[in-house]
């Protein structure tokens, strides 16, 4: 999904996700390192508590009376413990070495609260420690502690009983201090994103403003036209490739397009002179095959002399016209005079283009008597008159041939149809229809639909059919009331 977005949207995501992690990182670490540096401070202070405290009872056996031994300790500490403790602030127990209890600083009423004989567990791990000394963790209502366990020696270093010292973990005011300091810390952070969120707003339009100049003029780029190159002010490396790039490929493409329009220049006038030539061809055979035979055939003493006579030139006139007719095609399809724009009543120069059809199948309708438009009169009544050929060599051999030609306004535009009751148009024609050497016909070129094509589309105005084949067809022209107009 991420590579769904813009590579602005894309930047800009990465440096706001990019603080977002670093502070959530140290965040972490803070929280990480602050409980470690905790859990140091009470290791710590519970290691001196017990070194006071141990330092106190090595004391307190160097001046008793008593033996230092495991039943006398009861004794030692009978009152000394409750001074100790007084002194260290703490309070402690102390067992024998079977793990019961013997003396214990705290007072007589908490007494229910401590243990009168130490775990096996306690006593196993005491006796393995290297150290001789045990730690365990616990919790309390809510709470951490800590008890130590060591022994208590004598003057030659043999354990006779065992120190217990239980250390409750304080941390409200550590907590206190922790949570101002991430608060402290969250306002920095904010002040952070704001910061970073403009920084990269700014940083990823910087970044894309070259890449956005390129892409528009990447969308602008077409063949039909010359296209500019790209011009950036003081690009980075990467970015100036990239223009470099694209400005060697429009000089490229310019150049190919230069060689296209010229080769397809060349491809049509061949193909059309080809078209030309064997059109011409067609009657110049039956020409030379009449004169051959007038030639063979020719008596000035024949009686019927003047009606042969007569026969070949009524032959070689008729070839000569089809010559001529294929001629006049050719011309009026290469030479597109210049547009001369009239304000003129279509309605009226459609109508006055029927005239010289003396078909009675063909009928002319408008709803309305007078349609302006600014178009050429001449090439008006040509677009009209081919499509009505058109149309009349469509129904040849139907029992009751019917032309209509209809002229309306459509949203701002003048539509001209043309429709026939012929044989159709096949639906493997239907894209060759408007080709300037394609026809069905037996005889012709094929110019009249694609002269039309031409001149309709230098007005931006558009033609279409739609025809069923053995049913007729309907040819339709819009032409933009106004010049300039498009259609939709």
């Amino acid at each position: 999904m991420f590579k769904q977005f813009s590579l602005r949207s894309r930047i800009f995501i990465s440096m706001i996700l990019l603080v977002l992690i670093a502070s959530v990182l140290i965040a972490g670490i803070t929280v990480y390192q602050y409980h470690e540096q905790n859990r140091d401070y009470h290791d710590n202070r519970l290691e001196r508590k017990e070194d006071q405290i141990k330092q106190s009872i090595h004391y307190t056996l160097k001046e008793t009376t008593y033996p230092q031994t495991t039943p006398y300790l009861e004794l030692i500490f009978q009152t000394e413990i409750y001074e100790i403790a007084d002194v260290q602030n703490v309070n402690f127990n102390i067992y024998d070495l079977e793990g019961g209890l013997i003396k214990s600083s705290r007072p007589k009423f908490e007494s229910d609260s401590i243990s009168n004989c130490l775990d096996a567990e306690v006593l196993n791990n005491l006796a393995q420690s290297a150290k001789n000394r045990y730690v365990e963790e616990n919790s309390a209502a809510g709470d951490k502690y800590q008890a130590s366990y060591t022994y208590i020696t004598d003057h030659k270093f043999k354990p006779i009983g065992i120190l217990n010292l239980p250390y409750f973990e304080d941390n409200t005011f550590n907590d206190k201090e922790l949570k101002e300091f991430l608060m402290r810390l969250g306002g920095v952070y904010f002040l952070m994103l704001l910061l970073a969120i403009a920084l990269a707003y700014f940083i990823s339009k910087y970044i894309t403003r070259s890449l956005q100049t390129i892409s528009d003029m990447l969308g602008k780029t077409d063949l039909t036209r010359r296209n500019e190159k790209i011009f950036v002010a003081e690009p980075g490396e990467e970015i100036g490739k990239l223009v470099a790039s694209y400005n060697s490929m429009i000089d490229e493409l310019q150049q190919s397009a230069a060689k296209l329009a010229r080769s397809e220049r060349e491809q049509a006038w061949r193909e059309m002179a080809k078209q030309v030539a064997h059109e011409i061809k067609n009657p110049l055979t039956p020409m030379r095959l009449s004169v051959q035979s007038f030639e063979r055939k020719f008596d000035v003493n024949d009686p019927d002399i003047d009606k042969k006579v007569a026969e070949y030139s009524d032959t070689l006139i008729q070839q000569i016209d089809t010559m001529s007719s294929i001629a006049s095609a050719f011309s009026n399809f290469a030479e597109m005079p210049a547009q001369q724009n009239e304000t003129l009543n279509v309605v009226k120069i459609v109508r006055l283009a029927l005239d010289i059809f003396n078909e009675d199948y063909i009928h002319f309708i408008s709803d309305e008597e007078e349609i302006i438009g600014k178009l050429d009169r001449t090439q008006l009544i040509r677009v009209v008159t081919n499509l009505v050929k058109n149309a009349i060599q469509a129904v040849p051999e139907v029992e009751a041939p019917r032309i209509l030609v209809s002229v309306a306004s459509e949203e701002g535009f003048i539509k001209i149809s043309v429709a026939d009751n012929g044989f159709g148009i096949a639906d493997e024609f239907a894209d060759k229809i408007f080709e300037p050497k394609f026809t069905t016909k037996s005889s012709g070129m094929g110019l009249g639909l694609g002269m039309v094509k031409n001149i309709v589309e230098t007005y931006k105005g558009s033609i279409d059919f739609t025809s069923q084949f053995g049913k007729g067809t309907v040819f339709t022209v819009r032409f933009p009331k106004e010049p300039g107009l498009h259609t939709k």
